[in-house]
């Protein structure tokens, strides 16, 4: 369990807080006083205690409502809702909380040294660079390109909160688990959805819904738990992992999402070319793969199906005797207009946001931020890729070495997902992306205190 330790200037600087809080209420109507004090505490739980704040965020990450607050204009956005939820409010506080405790004390260092420091770098300055040479080029319009950047270095952010604050095996047992509860909730508020006949999404995504995101999300939590089942050795909790994977197994084929199958399907590829030592896991892949197309249900098989053999409007791309849907048609068809409009800006690209909105996340980086972005993307992914393997070859825990191997196998399903989605800009699947690798990043640390924290742990 962790308890926070209360510091003489986090008093000061609370008192000074609540002092400042107590004139304002007096100053506001009660409505605007509420929101206030539940922001006061807010604050205080983030100022004393991250690993606290953490949970919040954890929940929060997909059982938070979007307030719209504006719209924002650009080639790579067409006319969007500018949104904010809780977990952006969280985030803003813990990195307040967190850079004032930073000043204060200043032996806690803003960033730890962990193998994806330089790679992130890399790639955060390639999108800035990117996006400033569109602005200046007039094909980013300055507010969009910030609000987006913005966005997406908020998924870097909850890696270093996690990086930085996570001391101990217990505070990553329990952080883990309320990614898993959370999961839990999101699996059975899909499987709600089914009688409807819509496609499953996320709770507060508005009436069209998001199911592609979902389907990610899942995919990933699938990963988590197909890590920790293959590990840990305690009956009960193997049987509660059982019982999540078979909730989040029907919410998945619940958001009829094609990406989000392929990303499946590689899922169990990758488990089994890394468990291929064990026979029995070989085996029940192999059974679960040979039942599954009997006991899916009608909507997923027809789902699937018309990938290949839907009805024809013409214009489809022609594999061999069989024509794709029109919607996988005019993916495959982006990849070539990519191409030909990379040629002019072939290093930076045309900015963040900057660029026609493409459904696909190597299209869209390839777009907005060129070969800089592309090879920074790539040097991020090969590090994570090494480094999860390389600690979950050294790893002794069975709970630290599931969690490696969940999150290397999270990273290749996302990958295939990234074909037909935006995967790795998405705020529901990247924050409890991030999150887990940076669970991961530190567990070299958390198991032996005289390993360095910079580089990645050597190989067994």
């Amino acid at each position: 369990m962790y308890y926070a330790t209360v510091k003489p200037n986090d008093v000061i600087v609370v008192t000074a807080l609540a002092v400042i809080l107590a004139l304002g209420l007096t100053l506001t109507t009660p409505a605007v006083g509420l929101q206030a004090t539940l922001g006061f505490f807010l604050v205080v739980i983030a100022f004393t205690s991250v690993p606290a704040a953490l949970y919040l965020l954890i929940f929060s990450m997909l059982l938070s409502p979007e307030i719209a607050i504006g719209r924002v204009e650009g080639r790579g956005v067409g006319a969007r809702e500018l949104s904010f939820r809780l977990d952006d409010v969280l985030l803003v506080i813990i990195g307040c909380g967190w850079l004032v405790k930073t000043i204060v004390y200043r032996e806690l260092g803003l960033f730890r040294e962990t193998p994806m420091n330089r790679p992130i770098a890399a790639y955060m300055i390639a999108c800035v660079v990117a996006t400033l040479m569109g602005v200046l080029a007039g094909r980013v319009q300055p507010v969009t390109g910030f609000f987006f950047i913005l966005k997406y270095f908020e998924y870097f952010f909850v890696y270093f909160m996690v990086v930085n604050h996570v001391t101990s095996k217990p505070q990553v047992v329990g952080l883990v688990t309320a990614l898993l509860i959370t999961g839990f909730i999101i699996s059975l508020y899909a499987i709600y959805q089914i009688p409807s006949g819509q496609r499953a999404t996320a709770p507060f995504e508005g009436e069209a819904g998001e199911p592609n995101t979902l389907g990610g999300y899942l995919v990933f939590l699938l990963a988590i738990i197909t890590g920790l089942f293959l590990h840990l050795k305690t009956g009960p909790m193997r049987f509660v992992l059982l019982i999540l994977g078979g909730f989040g197994i029907l919410a998945l084929m619940a958001t009829l999402s094609r990406s989000s199958y392929l990303a499946g399907a590689v899922l169990v590829l990758a488990v089994g070319v890394s468990q291929w030592r064990k026979p029995r896991v070989v085996v029940l892949l192999l059974l679960v793969v040979a039942l599954l197309p009997l006991f899916a249900p009608d909507n997923v098989k027809s789902r699937i199906n018309e990938t290949f053999f839907g009805r024809q409007y013409g214009g489809e791309i022609q594999v061999g005797q069989v024509g794709l849907d029109l919607s996988t048609s005019e993916r495959l068809r982006s990849w070539g207009y990519v191409l030909q409009d990379w040629v002019h800006s072939p290093l930076f690209g045309r900015g963040v946001t900057g660029y026609a909105w493409a459904d696909a996340q190597y299209v869209k980086i390839i777009g907005e931020t060129g070969l800089a972005g592309l090879v920074a993307f790539i040097f991020i992914t090969a590090r994570l890729w090494m480094s999860t393997k390389a600690i979950y070859a050294v790893e002794d825990d069975p709970f630290a070495k599931g969690l490696a191997l969940g999150v290397w196998l999270g990273l290749v399903a996302l990958l295939a997902h990234g074909i037909g989605a935006n995967t790795f800009i998405l705020i529901r699947i990247m924050e409890p992306f991030w999150l887990c690798a940076g669970l991961v990043m530190i567990l070299p640390r958390l198991s032996n205190a005289d390993a360095p924290v910079a580089g990645v742990p050597r190989r067994a």
